[in-house]
Formats: C-alpha cells, structure tokens, sequence
C-alpha cells in the first residue's frame, strides 16, 4: 500500500466513524434511540393548537415522551391525543395535562402535572384532566377590549 491510498483509507475513515456518531447524536436528540421502554397514555383536549406528532410531553421541564398521534373526534369535536412517556416514570391517577407555550416565539409542548394520589396510571389509560392551548392573539384581544371598558 501507497502512503497516499493509506492516508485516503485513514481519513475516509474518520470521517465514517464522525458520519456515525452524528447520526446516533441526532437519534437521541430526536428521541429516536431504543434506550428504555416507554408507556403510552391518552388525553382528549378542547383544542390542540402548537402541538403535532413528535413534540415534546415534559414533566418537570424535561422531556419524558412524545405525542404519538392526534386526530379529530367526530362525536366531541375534540383533539384526542396520543403520547408516550418514559416507562421508568410512575404517573399518579390524578395527574393533569395541559399544552403549555415556551414563549411568544416559541413552540409548544405537552407539561404534565402530578397530582398526589398515591395510585398510579395503568399503561394505556386515559388522563381526563386536560387543559388546551391558550391563543395570546385571543388574550391580547380581551385585553384590548377589557381596556375600553373602563373609560
């Protein structure tokens, strides 16, 4: 072997084992990596505004899962979701849910909230105690018009 086809075959390589350890980097950030089981659950919400498959449910401000599925039902007109969440995180049965905003630019994602019962949600369950999103274009409108009201 040439030292220049050595040099191709060490450089190649390197930038083989870099292509990897992006891809599996990606993989974890994305939520795409097998480590641990996780529990799917269901909640139905008013509205489902700033949320899609894929973004974040939180607990505590770290991410635990990831809405699975959304879609409209015919019967309530309401947004029946579908996540998951780590299988190592215990939800008691009084837990709430709610879509909360990151800021006036950001995003949004799915918070849970924890209650105190000291029984815990089946995988698969329904959590019932739900809160959608709040529109700020509907808060700045009240607020507006809130204000003319005291003239």
């Amino acid at each position: 072997m040439s030292d220049s086809h050595t040099t191709e075959v060490v450089t190649g390589s390197v930038v083989l084992a870099a292509a990897v350890g992006f891809f599996l980097y990606a993989g974890q950030i994305v939520g795409l990596s097998g480590s641990g089981d996780s529990a799917s659950y269901s909640a139905s919400f008013r509205t489902a505004d700033g949320i899609s498959v894929g973004t974040d449910v939180r607990l505590g401000g770290v991410k635990v899962g990831t809405v699975t599925g959304i879609e409209l039902n015919p019967e309530t007109y309401r947004a029946d979701t579908a996540f998951t969440v780590q299988s190592n995180v215990a939800l008691p049965d009084d837990t709430s849910i709610i879509i909360s905003s990151e800021g006036l630019l950001g995003g949004s994602y799915v918070e849970l909230l924890p209650g105190g019962s000291p029984f815990n949600l089946e995988p698969g369950a329904e959590i019932e105690d739900t809160q959608g999103s709040v529109s700020l274009v509907q808060l700045l409108l009240k607020y507006v018009a809130g204000s003319e009201d005291t003239k």
